[in-house]
């Protein structure tokens, strides 16, 4: 069985486990957590880093930091995970869902104006399998209404958008006024389990900080004038990260080739939509994508498990938040409908993409995928 990913750890990240182990510094304190901030932040080009314990924490902390307040409301895809949601809805605020693009996948920045209201607090972005969100609009909207930007770049490391503002390319998680990362084991940088908040603003950081250590306050550790959660990263974890920073370069440029051994191999296929990038946009191709026509006869659920018995592992694309029964059971998005994000939900999966995978399997699974499609 191929297998969707597997993460690809060298050397340098068994040196930086074991001097952790071997002096003790196991837990959520040690010079390779504070390296590791500093280094992802610097990359990501913003002044604070904020390592917590997962990607979904990453998006708690960075929607308590805003205050959001009962009745506030957040814009954000439907097309996305549910720890989007599960955010806004944790810190007392209401989700309002846009549909996706459907050539990127991503927010469908034309229709965020129209769900602004009174309540707005702010835009949360998610750039989807790799490629970014048409970010300028989103900040000229953010400007004009004074909202908050909480930039979701969780499945983009390294992914570059170019803005008009500054006629220049600028690297996904350098947008939001609070940006998030998951490094999770499937992710391009992983730490296992891990995530962390970027942001330019002190106060925030420092609010993020205390949060996801249980809001302990000096100088008296064990008093508390807020309630915090226990969101920390340990220096093993971090140290794992670290070790991967240096190699970036290499990581995305073997994402790429992956993206571009499938694209040759599949383009000619009649009956999928293959993964695009926008001439603003430098795509990372996270995971590669595929829609399948409807002329196939197939839902991407039918072609998975086709593939799964010839050995190609793959993986269904997110369904919308609008088709979540426990947010129904909330009261929210009742009569709503977003049509792309419903249509690739049943008709999108992603191929493997893990950076262990070979050429010679990447042409096995191509040809699997033509013989599935053109029998």
């Amino acid at each position: 069985m191929i297998p969707v990913n597997e993460p690809l750890l060298k050397e340098k990240e068994l040196e930086y486990v074991t001097d952790c182990i071997r002096t003790g510094w196991i837990s959520s304190a040690g010079k390779y957590i504070n390296e590791f901030e500093s280094r992802w932040a610097t990359y990501c080009g913003k002044k604070q880093g904020i390592a917590v314990s997962n990607g979904t924490t990453a998006l708690d902390v960075a929607a308590y930091c805003i205050d959001l307040k009962k009745g506030d409301e957040v814009i954000l895809p439907s097309f996305t995970i549910i720890s989007c949601a599960l955010a806004i809805i944790k810190n007392n605020a209401k989700p309002v869902l846009v549909d996706c693009d459907p050539k990127t996948w991503t927010m469908d920045v034309n229709e965020v104006q129209e769900k602004i209201t009174s309540r707005t607090r702010a835009i949360m972005p998610v750039h989807i399998y790799g490629h970014p969100v048409n970010m300028d609009p989103l900040l000229d909207l953010a400007e004009d209404h004074n909202l908050t930007i909480i930039e979701d770049a969780a499945e983009a490391h390294g992914a570059e958008y170019h803005s008009r503002r500054g006629n220049e390319w600028k690297r996904c998680g350098s947008f939001g006024t609070l940006s998030c990362f998951s490094f999770y084991a499937n992710k391009i940088i992983t730490t296992g389990e891990g995530g962390m908040v970027l942001t330019d603003d002190e106060t925030l950081a420092k609010k993020a900080r205390a949060y996801r250590d249980l809001c302990f306050q000096p100088p008296r550790r064990f008093l508390h004038n807020h309630l915090g959660n226990n969101y920390r990263l340990t220096n093993i974890q971090a140290a794992i990260g670290l070790a991967q920073i240096d190699r970036i370069d290499a990581i995305l440029r073997q994402k790429r080739h992956i993206a571009d051994m499938y694209s040759r191999l599949l383009q000619d296929l009649p009956g999928i939509e293959l993964p695009v990038q926008e001439s603003w946009a430098r795509n990372v191709y996270w995971m590669y994508g595929l829609v399948l026509s409807e002329t196939t006869g197939m839902t991407s659920a039918e072609f998975a498990n086709t593939l799964f018995e010839r050995g190609v592992d793959t993986r269904p694309f997110f369904i919308g938040m609008h088709e979540q029964p426990v947010l129904k059971e909330l009261g929210l998005f009742n009569n709503e409908n977003y049509p792309v994000t419903t249509r690739i939900a049943q008709q999108g999966l992603y191929l493997p993409s893990g950076l262990t995978l070979t050429d010679s399997q990447i042409q096995l699974i191509s040809g699997t995928v033509h013989e599935v499609l053109c029998p």
